[in-house]
């Protein structure tokens, strides 16, 4: 071989320390961008086990990813019970950009593909996998794709997609892996936040429980408490609309309480029954019901139109062993995500601790009532027998006297305080009148009051106001049609005292007693005068058969004048 054509003297080695030294710095750099990429994983471990707040957990986890993989876009989405993604949490794409692509992805295509199967996908094109439809307008290209499930315990919470590797690669096993490892590190740093979450919610529903309790012990009135109740209610569960439903004794639905969007559409509803309603829904499954839908819900035949527009709903029912006080109703609007149960676990017990809370309550304004009620009996009383008697008794001194005065003047003097203790027993019985009204509940006979006023209306043409005297529960034990005819018995009885017996004083009792209403008038008069005419009294006295009872007219007495008219019925029908 010419000199030319052989190799220079050591040229062969120096190629080959060459390649050597060249292979060695390629080694370097890998074992220094796995180092670095080791790094940046353990970094991002710790920045997303930092956060408790759970928003920002999911906000670092997403951002950690695309930067681990270098990828140009990544999202975090997080599955709801109903298997579809209730939220949708983007990194890479600007708000205006977003605006413009729309809705929020719900877990269709490819996204729904890894919900379905919880497995990491490494895709090299998106639109060559089956499940893929492509994009929605404005939506940015994305080839390359790289999925993996995020696990808390055994459940899956959520998926981590990225898309569109820098540079064009693919994604590889490597990207895979770390991007696995960062999930196990996100399902932790996810328990835990959720775990504080659920802990600063059951935190925030002892509050509210709290300021329903304290508010209804402290006399606020039951509907400003009810609103806030609804209005914290909202605030803790995020709902769009609160109702309150309040449920009757007897099942009815006596009322509805609504705060939020659409409020007036379920105010102040009133109806026979829950049937048809979401509060017999809720009653059906034992206090609690969580909807998807509320507005496609066949259950709800009355007046569904209240809930269009709504799509997510919670129903409550608020009861103590002994009482239903209502239902408590959450909505949310149609497309926002369904009440998950950590949001719902401690409403049935906020809901219980409300209707406690309204029944002690109730207790307290019944046994407030009950007190009121027995010091206006008493003072009711007090009045009729002592001021009234002594009253009454005065005036017929006066009376009495007036005969012996000689002076006309005098004698006028006389007749006016008699005519002005006539007054104060008229103001005095109607004082009695108004205190017992309010005693009486409006389904009784009211048979206390009415007499009372009956007498009053006597006394104009009497010339004067007789003495009533009044024994037994009348107002509960008289059914109101016995009441009726009593009151027209005594009515008939003072206007005949007043025709012919030409009285300067009556007295009246009405007495509920063993299982009798008796009603008796007696007065100083003339007495019966002999072949008069008697068609009142024939009157009277057909009232009375016609209940199965008895009237009968005796003189007053043997050394008295006057005539006592008896009239009794039974309180109960007589066996056939």
């Amino acid at each position: 071989m010419s000199e030319e054509g052989r190799p220079a003297r050591g040229s062969a080695p120096r190629l080959r320390l060459d390649e050597l030294l060249d292979e060695l710095q390629t080694r370097i750099d890998e074992v220094r961008g796995a180092r670095d990429r080791l790094n940046g994983l353990l970094d991002a471990v710790m920045s997303v086990g930092r956060e408790l707040d759970l928003p920002q957990v999911l906000r670092g986890i997403v951002e950690a990813a695309v930067v681990l993989v270098d990828a140009e876009y990544g999202a975090l989405g997080v599955i709801s019970e109903d298997q579809r993604l209730a939220e949708f949490l983007p990194v890479g794409i600007s708000d205006g950009l977003r605006s413009q692509i729309g809705d929020l992805p719900v877990g269709h295509g490819i996204l729904g593909e890894l919900i379905r199967h919880p497995q990491p996908l490494r895709l090299s094109e998106l639109s060559r996998h089956p499940a893929s439809y492509g994009f929605p307008p404005h939506h940015p290209p994305m080839h390359t794709f790289l999925g993996v499930p995020i696990r808390v315990r055994e459940d899956v919470f959520g998926n981590l997609y990225l898309t569109q590797k820098r540079g064009g690669a693919d994604f590889d096993a490597e990207d895979e892996a770390v991007l696995s490892t960062l999930a196990v590190a996100a399902g932790i740093a996810i328990e835990n936040a959720r775990l504080f979450e659920e802990v600063r919610l059951r935190e925030r529903w002892l509050e509210a429980g709290t300021y329903v309790t304290n508010s209804l012990l402290s006399g606020a009135g039951e509907e400003e408490v009810l609103a806030g109740m609804l209005e914290r209610a909202q605030d803790i569960t995020g709902a769009d609309v609160g109702v309150f439903y309040l449920i009757g004794g007897d099942g009815e639905l006596r009322g509805s309480i609504a705060l939020g969007h659409g409020a007036e559409a379920h105010r102040g509803i009133v109806l026979p029954s829950t049937r048809g309603t979401l509060a017999e829904a809720a009653l059906a499954q034992d206090g609690l019901i969580v909807l998807a839908d509320v507005q496609a819900d066949a259950r709800l035949t009355v007046q569904p139109q209240r809930w269009a527009g709504f799509g997510p709903a919670v129903a409550v029912t608020a009861s103590t062993k002994d009482r239903l006080s209502g239902v408590l109703i959450l909505a949310r609007r149609q497309g926002r995500p369904v009440f998950a149960r950590a949001e719902v676990a401690a409403l049935p017990g906020f809901a219980a601790q409300a209707a406690l809370a309204l029944e002690l309550a109730q207790r307290r304004r019944d046994a407030e009532q009950m007190s009121m009620l027995e010091d206006h009996d008493r003072i009711a009383r007090d009045l009729h027998d002592l001021a009234i008697q002594r009253i009454f008794a005065t005036g017929l001194t006066l009376q009495s006297v007036r005969p012996f005065v000689d002076q006309p003047e005098a004698s006028e003097r006389l007749g006016r305080a008699v005519d002005g203790l006539d007054d104060t027993i008229k103001i005095i019985r109607s004082a009695i009148f108004g205190l017992r009204d309010h005693d009486v509940p409006a389904t009784g006979s009211r048979l206390r009051s009415r007499a009372v006023q009956t007498l009053d209306e006597a006394s104009a043409g009497l010339g004067f106001t007789p003495a009533l005297r009044m024994e037994g529960l009348l107002d509960t034990d008289v059914p109101p049609a016995v009441a009726d005819e009593a009151l027209a018995v005594l009515a008939e009885a003072l206007t005949n005292v007043a025709r012919h017996a030409r009285a300067t004083r009556a007295e009246a009792s009405v007495v509920a007693k063993d299982g009798v209403l008796a009603v008796a008038v007696t007065d100083d008069g003339v007495g019966m005068p002999q072949g008069g005419r008697r068609s009142g009294l024939r009157n009277l006295a057909e009232r009375a058969d016609k209940l199965g009872g008895t009237m009968r007219v005796t003189p007053r007495g043997p050394d008295e004048p006057g005539t006592r008219l008896e009239w009794s019925v039974p309180l109960a029908p007589s066996e056939p």
